[in-house]
């Protein structure tokens, strides 16, 4: 069984930090290039990071500098360390496997955790 399981999330002031965890399993983690993406209410998915197999990370310009995705292969295990948090990073952050760097497709999604910034 295929499963991405987020944790981490929860309630932080402005300008404060939380660190998500994707627990994965049932897939070759090391294989897929892992992603975090969010959804705010009412609002569509907003892509956050992507970290390569290699551990290469790239981020939208809104998190540029504040958030940090790594992964841990042996632990099949992906994280962002999100610093500086704003309101508007409120939202349900996911964690997004893909496989074929050309389609882009993403194979597996997580359960999301939830994340709010506010006072």
């Amino acid at each position: 069984e295929v499963q991405l399981v987020e944790s981490g999330g929860g309630l932080v002031q402005p300008g404060g930090s939380l660190r998500l965890s994707c627990a994965a399993s049932g897939f070759i983690f090391s294989a897929y290039g892992m992603n975090w993406v969010r959804q705010a209410p009412g609002k569509g998915l907003e892509w956050v990071s992507t970290i390569a197999r290699t551990g290469f990370a790239t981020y939208a310009d809104f998190v540029k500098g504040r958030f940090t995705a790594s992964r841990d292969n042996t632990k099949n295990t992906l994280y962002l360390e999100m610093n500086k948090l704003k309101p508007e990073d409120s939202a349900v952050y996911y964690c997004a496997a893909v496989l074929d760097n050309i389609t882009l497709k993403v194979d597996y999604w997580g359960q999301g955790t939830q994340v709010t910034v506010s006072s």
